[in-house]
């Protein structure tokens, strides 16, 4: 499959649980070997070839398009402000950029740290409408977003689901008409108002049980990590150390 010419970026949150390192900044730029995680993400996505990158922000948004200012990259970024952040997840977040999913495209969490080889693994997995990229690992807790697969397709997806054998890292790929689905499930989500308070990766669990296809991508033995709590921080950039800088 060809690069998609665009990616999303959901940055919006401020990062609570990392308190005080994101008391006046988003958890997007703190700092995990000399760069900010939004930097490590947009000159990876940009070095496996997308050509544009949409930012969703929300907390301290001057801050994210200061950052991208100072990156100088040579990909388009344009950014987009959630003004519900603060009382909504990262579904309504999707919602305010439906727009941009009118074509094949990457969408990637704000706080997900991903290493060499994983963006082009991804673009360069099986075709689907939907395809999320897994990694597998002998336990898991209760804040990892729980997969159950079956011979390469994604049956179920969620932090409590009670049968599993994976785990998204939060990095997606849809084709142009997987993109038209996934915006019509958002659409639908949103009409209600308890959809302010859902995950995006809902719509995605409502969607393969409805029979659409939706893949998983392994990159068991790469790189990755979340940053969610102030000891992320640490481990995230001593494995951040270690890589090729793009």
């Amino acid at each position: 499959m060809t690069s998609p010419n665009r990616a999303i970026i959901l940055a919006a949150g401020q990062g609570k649980r990392l308190l005080p390192l994101t008391e006046d900044r988003p958890k997007c730029l703190i700092e995990l070997s000399g760069r900010t995680l939004l930097a490590w993400q947009l000159l990876r996505l940009q070095a496996a070839g997308v050509q544009e990158a949409v930012i969703v922000t929300g907390f301290r948004a001057d801050q994210v398009e200061a950052e991208v200012a100072r990156l100088g990259l040579t990909m388009p970024v344009r950014l987009e402000f959630n003004p519900f952040y603060t009382v909504s997840d990262n579904t309504a977040s999707c919602w305010i950029v439906r727009e941009a999913f009118d074509r094949e495209v990457l969408v990637l969490n704000g706080d997900t740290l991903f290493g060499p080889g994983i963006a082009e693994k991804l673009l360069g997995a099986a075709p689907a409408d939907i395809t999320v990229t897994i990694d597998r690992k002998p336990a898991y807790d209760a804040d990892d977003m729980k997969v159950l697969t079956e011979q390469g397709r994604l049956i179920a997806i969620g932090k409590t689901i009670t049968a599993y054998d994976a785990e998204s890292i939060g990095f997606l790929r849809f084709s142009p008409a997987g993109a038209q689905k996934f915006r019509a499930g958002v659409e639908q989500v949103l009409s209600h108002p308890e959809g302010l308070r859902r995950w995006y990766l809902s719509v995605i669990d409502e969607l393969a049980r409805a029979g659409v296809d939706v893949k998983v991508c392994s990159i068991e033995g790469l790189e990755w990590g979340e940053m969610d709590f102030p000891q992320d921080v640490d481990n995230l950039t001593r494995l951040s150390a270690e890589w090729e800088r793009p």
